[in-house]
């Protein structure tokens, strides 16, 4: 399982010099899990920096994962 947060998401839309290196867990939605928080951080700045419309084309994309609640137990594990 891979979990990424807001900054690897933003790194990526916006191809930065790091999106590489997030692209492969990014890309593999059948380990990908996606943070509640950092779908609300993610579309809070994609509504700031890029608009509605982009910011729902972001928070689609990050759906392709498994969205979680990730408490404290979750957490740990994915550690």
């Amino acid at each position: 399982m891979n979990v990424v947060d807001s900054s690897a998401w933003v790194e990526y839309f916006v191809d930065g010099p790091n999106a590489a290196g997030f692209a492969p867990a990014i890309e593999d939605s059948g380990t990908l899990i996606v943070p509640a928080i950092a779908l609300y951080e993610v579309f809070k700045w994609g509504l700031r920096e890029r608009g509605e419309q982009a910011a729902l084309r972001l928070a689609g994309m990050m759906y392709q994962g498994w969205v979680v609640d990730l408490g404290p137990d979750l957490a740990l594990a994915a550690a």
